[in-house]
């Protein structure tokens, strides 16, 4: 069971695989972040139009495949012959869309810890959430430990929660809307995933002192860094795989 007094997970976590390095959210940027040390990676879930999870933050195709319109709109046998390494890099040209259930075979063969935000497409927030925390039980159901499912919409940690209730859930906040404290409460969460220029020491404490742990997004530059592990948060999401050594 994860919570204040028992946290499996470490302080650094790679952004969407390999942050900047890579094609985010496929499976040569996990590759590419683990080569740089870390153990850690956060990436993007939501479904396809045939309830495939598969990794995508847009809701759109077209920044980061040679794909266009709404990529919860196509069935996964679409997505999967779709380029999404090309926009990044000549490197990378060909690396297809990760599915949800290979990021989880590389990371659960890998000794790996995987923070899936869940993204869903408008209008499908409690149905990704069922269905990704369904697959995620599913897959970890012999690991030590647990992926963390985190999202911005309520509604889709509601349907994780309901689907798999022993599986830990972070809320994600950008801006700290009135009763976010609450909401994450409700909602049975064990930590709040902040916009790092949101934390300082009381909210710190108060998250804290109401038995959750305290993790920021996207942490890119040292000074931030330093002053997040000053305030004694939990968890530094970054791009820069480059920079940080999370075994240091």
């Amino acid at each position: 069971m994860v919570s204040l007094n028992h946290w499996p997970y470490p302080l650094w976590i790679a952004h969407r695989g390999a942050g900047k390095l890579g094609p985010e959210n496929t499976l040569a940027a996990f590759r590419v972040g683990a080569m740089h040390g870390y153990r850690m990676f956060e990436c993007d879930v939501k479904l396809s139009a045939d309830d495939v999870p598969f990794l995508m933050h847009d809701a759109t195709l077209e920044r980061t495949t040679n794909g266009r319109g709404i990529g919860g709109e196509r069935p996964w046998a679409e997505l999967s012959l779709l380029d999404a390494g090309s926009w990044h890099s000549r490197t990378f040209a060909g690396e297809p869309l990760a599915s949800f259930e290979s990021i989880a075979h590389f990371c659960l063969n890998n000794g790996h810890l995987l923070n899936i935000e869940i993204k869903p497409t408008p209008g499908s927030a409690e149905r990704t959430g069922r269905a990704v925390a369904k697959r995620a039980q599913a897959l970890w159901a012999n690991a030590e430990v647990p992926p963390l499912l985190t999202s911005f919409e309520p509604d889709a940690l509601a349907g994780a929660r309901e689907a798999a209730p022993e599986l830990p859930r972070g809320l994600l906040l950008d801006t700290m809307p009135p009763h976010w404290l609450e909401t994450a409460q409700k909602l049975g969460c064990a930590a709040i995933v902040c916009n790092y220029a949101l934390w300082d020491a009381p909210t710190v404490s108060m998250v804290q002192a109401a038995g959750m742990r305290t993790l920021s997004y996207t942490v890119n530059d040292e000074w931030a860094a330093e002053r997040l592990i000053t305030l004694g948060t939990d968890g530094i999401i970054t791009d820069r795989v480059d920079l940080f050594s999370p075994v240091a």
